[in-house]
């Protein structure tokens, strides 16, 4: 039980962060997220020592979201989000203005493409999971990672472009750049 918390518990806010995106709310990501560590403790014993646990529990989280897909799309809820405070910085209130659209802009954007691309972007670009830890997770070759993420990043890309105004050449905050060019560090952007 102490080796399954000190390798779970670290893991909580990216597996929640996860569920979030994949379930489109917080009651049922929530759900997900208990129900996992559930499965995961049950199944521990079958758990490989000295292999990767974060790809181990992912995976328990996407085969548990993707089994009870149905249920959740069955009793999908409408829970208000809680505002979320504007971050504490001495730039103008338009610039954090700004800053917010561009950041539900690309949440948006995110939140519009199929669950296969979803989970790909969110595990690179959020999760930070490598390739390797993300075929891994999802159950499939790396080469089938790569071709999801470039699909996805010029989905989201698309979607942003015609959401911009002409000429306005994009995001217009800075801080929304990403290794990859297009996304903002969701995990710290209010995406937890």
């Amino acid at each position: 039980m102490a080796g399954f918390e000190e390798l779970a518990i670290p893991l909580f806010d990216s597996l929640y962060n996860f569920a979030r995106w994949l379930a489109q709310n917080q009651n049922d990501a929530e759900d997900l997220v208990q129900e996992t560590y559930l499965k995961a403790l049950r199944s521990y014993a079958s758990f490989e020592p000295g292999t990767n646990f974060r790809p181990w529990i992912f995976q328990i989280l996407k085969n548990t979201f993707l089994s009870s897909r149905s249920k959740l799309e069955r009793r999908m809820t409408l829970a208000v989000d809680s505002e979320e405070d504007l971050p504490a910085t001495s730039a103008t209130p338009e610039s954090l203005l700004i800053g917010r659209s561009d950041i539900d802009a690309v949440r948006c954007a995110i939140e519009q493409l199929p669950v296969i691309f979803r989970e790909v972007i969110l595990l690179c670009d959020v999760e930070d999971a490598s390739y390797r830890e993300i075929a891994e997770i999802l159950s499939i070759p790396i080469g089938t990672v790569m071709s999801r993420l470039a699909r996805a990043r010029k989905m989201v890309r698309a979607s942003l472009r015609s959401t911009t105004a002409p000429g306005s050449g994009g995001l217009s905050h800075p801080g929304l750049a990403s290794r990859n060019g297009i996304l903002p560090t969701l995990g710290h952007a209010g995406f937890t």
